[in-house]
């Protein structure tokens, strides 16, 4: 799901997430090669909110340039999961288990290569997701991405 580069910057960052209790839910580089923006979406036990922000966003940015990841220039932007939450570990897809989800991958598993539905968590190595009442089961290593699909309560 990460490239090599992603993983990298997770892992140098999540030991002090762990010491901050924060959680890392995913990174992802976007933009130019130039001067490309790494974003980090982290989460707490409390939620996420300015203050945890822009703490995690000082120490982050500091971390960031003692590995100097990209030559030139770059942007960090640091923020919550938000209401269409990433799905990247095996823990996230246990503990989702029961929300509406997307799941895209690598290459297509019995004939597609997006699965909208109920997400029912692992089962071994794959993750199952029901769509009209039929489970699905998608190899956790052909997920190349998956996000809970978040949804609004309207009350009058």
């Amino acid at each position: 799901m990460l490239t090599h580069k992603e993983q990298q910057l997770l892992e140098a960052l999540e030991p002090r997430a762990s010491a901050e209790g924060i959680e890392l839910v995913t990174l992802e580089i976007v933009g130019a090669k130039k001067s490309p923006t790494i974003r980090v979406y982290i989460d707490t036990e409390h939620g996420v909110g300015f203050d945890e922000l822009s703490s995690a966003q000082a120490w982050m940015g500091d971390l960031m340039d003692e590995i100097d990841p990209f030559p030139g220039a770059y942007t960090l932007e640091v923020s919550s999961p938000g209401i269409d939450r990433p799905l990247r570990t095996r823990e996230h897809f246990e503990r989702f288990a029961g929300e509406q989800c997307v799941v895209k991958t690598t290459s297509p598993v019995n004939g597609r290569s997006s699965f909208s539905g109920l997400l029912k968590g692992l089962n071994g190595d794959d993750v199952i997701v029901e769509i009209d009442g039929e489970e699905f089961a998608v190899p956790y290593e052909s997920v190349k991405k998956a996000n809970v699909k978040g949804t609004f309560e309207f009350r009058s």
